[in-house]
């Protein structure tokens, strides 16, 4: 850990050159709004968070105790071991095809994706005869470097041909081909388990609000008694977005919706229907019931959103009424349920009590305990995070054997592991 901690620190700018960009991510901002008018919250997410000179995730170690969050897979091992057993038993339930796609959205360091690997060369059996190979969807080229270092030790390289829709490729410590893209349409199609881990809620949101006069767009804009300092602002006149991104029969007052979640929800759900396979999308969320969850993340402490941009995360809670509605009915959508029910349903009470069987350290111990807290309590990560899962109908369709009179049912589908409670022994 402190290992990757140290190299990622190596790859990121000086504080001097920080506070640079740090500033000129706000002169930039300003010097747009000044000659277009405000700008929706949604172009300015994608400029402060994804700018490729000036972004935060290009310029920031946002992970980790020294970085301004920490993921679920930063914080305890089960939790991507416990991924990589769903990810396997998703495959067992399709009838184990040959090939086998592990695709994973913003890998982070690469935490994640290790410790599914690791599963898979433990069940080496079950999967033999698998074609297996990972595909990392990831913009930053810092961040792929550390994927790769994490991943594969040295053995990655990085494409000479700039219109090479594989950038970065290389084989895993575990033997596997991994291969690094861009976006999602340069994954090659195939059975793929596609995995999306506090992703979907880094995406760009607008902000709507119900007037007298209808739903209004809150804008970002310059604060006009100081340069230097940005506000909200909504819109006297209806925006292109206000008019078609919102639903006829909303009930609340104040929306967020992330249009470009709902884009890749659906090539998602285009590639599961063609190649079959499923997609678990893990974030903060809700079912359609909150409002107002636009937020900074700076050193672990709430962060306002228009303050200093460039030097804090931003995030808002995935709304899976809207990914299921833009969904449709092409898929099988399951969820959300809580992250603690999820985990429950896997089995990380049995796999924690192997585990400190096993471990003779205290200290280990004490991390291992704590580590679960976190994860499974209800007032930490428990019951704010949440699972979501698409899957092709025909994983929960009992299939026909035989013909004519002999036609009779085939054995019943097997649960969808996680979101229903698994018999363990």
């Amino acid at each position: 850990f402190s290992r990757t901690a140290s190299l990622f620190r190596s790859l990121t700018s000086t504080p001097e050159n920080r506070n640079k960009t740090d500033h000129s991510v706000l002169r930039h901002l300003t010097s747009k709004i000044k000659s277009t008018g405000p700008i929706s919250v949604a172009e300015y997410m994608r400029e402060v968070l994804t700018n490729p000179v000036s972004g935060y995730y290009v310029n920031h170690d946002m992970l980790g105790p020294d970085g301004d969050f920490i993921t679920s897979p930063e914080i305890s091992q089960i939790f991507g071991e416990l991924l990589g057993i769903w990810c396997v038993s998703e495959w067992m339930a399709a009838g184990r095809p040959k090939q086998f796609q592990l695709v994973e959205f913003g890998p982070g360091r690469g935490s994640l994706m290790s410790d599914i690997l690791r599963v898979f060369s433990q069940l080496s059996a079950p999967l033999g005869g698998a074609e297996m190979s990972c595909h990392l969807v990831e913009v930053s080229p810092r961040l792929s470097k550390l994927q790769a270092q994490c991943l594969t030790g040295d053995q990655s390289q990085v494409s000479t041909n700039e219109d090479d829709p594989v950038y970065r490729r290389g084989t895993t410590t575990t033997g596997l081909p991994i291969y690094w893209y861009r976006r999602i349409s340069d994954v090659p199609q195939g059975f793929s388990i596609f995995l999306a881990h506090e992703f979907f809620d880094a995406l760009p949101i607008h902000i709507f609000q119900k007037t007298e006069k209808g739903w209004r767009e809150v804008m970002v804009d310059v604060h006009p008694e100081t340069e230097d300092k940005l506000r909200f602002v909504l819109l006297p006149s209806a925006t292109l977005a206000s008019s078609t991104l919102l639903q006829t029969d909303e009930k609340r007052r104040h929306v967020e919706v992330c249009p470009e979640g709902g884009v890749l929800i659906q090539q998602l759900a285009c590639r599961i229907v063609e190649d079959g396979g499923a997609a678990l999308i893990m974030d903060y969320g809700h079912d359609g019931v909150k409002t107002d969850t636009f937020r900074g993340f700076k050193a672990h402490k709430i962060h306002d959103v228009l303050a200093e941009p460039g030097t804090a995360d931003l995030t808002a809670d995935v709304d899976f009424s809207y990914l299921r509605r833009v969904a449709g009915d092409r898929v099988t959508c399951i969820g959300p349920i809580s992250q603690r029910a999820f985990l429950k349903n896997m089995g990380i009470d049995t796999r924690l009590q192997v585990l400190l069987r096993h471990c003779q350290d205290p200290s280990n111990q004490a991390q291992l305990i704590q580590g679960y807290d976190i994860l499974t309590n209800p007032e930490k990560m428990g019951e704010r995070f949440q699972f979501f899962t698409l899957l092709n109908h025909r994983r929960l369709t009992t299939p026909e054997t035989g013909e004519g009179l002999q036609k009779r049912k085939g054995p019943a589908p097997l649960p969808v592991a996680g979101f229903s409670e698994l018999c363990l022994r």
